[in-house]
């Protein structure tokens, strides 16, 4: 399945170590990591899929695929600036935030609107998101609460 990874563009590097194992036990199983594409959170996340092998999307607020860091497989510009924050989490099937203000709040916000489950790592205390300890119980917690999940990530 694809899951979103949301978090800061800026963040401590307890949060960056948080978003790398994130990613790579996304990508352990099979997953694909859909995030926004540029630095902090996004791309911690994505290093740490493709330490794994695994696949990554940026979903970028820019109009220049160039823009994404350098972990991104597939780019996707949109020139949105912060509306692109609905798209982030309307492409994973489940979502799992680490840390992160408003824009991470306003991406939890949308991951309800789209009903996607969605797994706290050291984020904002809301309803609905399940507040989780590590990496790897939050990417349980996804697994479980889709539906149609699975560890094959397709």
């Amino acid at each position: 399945m694809r899951v979103s990874v949301i978090g800061g563009g800026t963040v401590t590097e307890e949060k960056l170590d948080v978003a790398a194992e994130t990613g790579r036990s996304l990508a352990r199983r099979g997953h694909t990591v859909v995030c926004g594409g540029l630095g902090g959170v996004m791309e911690a996340a994505c290093r740490g899929a493709k330490a794994e092998n695994g696949r990554t999307i940026g979903v970028l607020p820019t109009d220049r695929r160039a823009d994404a860091n350098e972990y991104v497989d597939v780019a996707v510009a949109t020139g949105l600036g912060h509306a692109r924050n609905a798209l982030v989490p309307m492409n994973g099937d489940a979502v799992v935030a680490i840390g992160g203000s408003g824009g991470t709040l306003s991406e939890i916000g949308f991951s309800f609107v789209y009903d996607r489950p969605v797994a706290g790592l050291g984020t904002h205390d809301v309803p609905g998101v399940e507040a989780c300890e590590t990496p790897e119980e939050a990417v349980e917690y996804v697994e479980k609460a889709h539906p149609t999940s699975g560890s094959n990530g397709r």
